[in-house]
């Protein structure tokens, strides 16, 4: 009998488990250093005070802004794009280029300031990732992007601000 329960109580766990995971909203992680961040707890109204209308739109309702609309998809300068609600650096210039679908787009991010999370907002699954200091959302990431990564980080402009070096 307890080998029963133990096989149930496990079941019931895993099950918890991939729920939790499939859930979508990004969650803090034991090991997230930004669990205790006080960009986590600023009220909507605070979010509102701070940001832009397109800024609050993209980054606090994960908004898409309209493609060719950033300026930031034409910057050519060497710098850094740093996180429009907190600051935090997202991607360096080197790893930026042309994807020519209107959006800023990089190949690489810095590590440690991304999470993921699956969305079905279009009906089916893409991965959105969100600055992890504020979880301010940035854009979604594809698998058809340059080398090294292969990978596209096609960012809202409205979401970045750009620090030139």
């Amino acid at each position: 009998m307890n080998l029963l329960n133990a096989i149930h109580r496990r079941a019931l766990l895993l099950g918890a488990t991939a729920l939790a995971a499939c859930s979508g909203a990004p969650q803090a992680r034991p090991q997230d250093p930004y669990a205790e961040s006080p960009w986590r707890r600023l009220t909507d109204a605070q979010w509102k005070a701070r940001l832009s209308p397109a800024a609050y739109q993209v980054l606090r309702k994960e908004g898409t802004e309209r493609p060719w609309s950033s300026p930031l998809d034409k910057e050519t300068r060497r710098g850094t794009y740093v996180c429009a609600g907190c600051d935090l650096p997202l991607f360096r210039s080197d790893w930026k280029y042309d994807s020519r679908t209107g959006w800023p787009s990089f190949y690489r991010p810095i590590e440690g300031a991304l999470g993921e999370k699956i969305d079905f907002k279009i009906g089916f699954p893409r991965t959105e990732y969100h600055c992890l200091r504020c979880l301010g959302h940035q854009g979604h990431v594809f698998k058809d992007g340059p080398r090294p990564t292969g990978l596209r980080y096609c960012n809202n402009g409205v979401a970045l601000k750009f620090i030139p070096a």
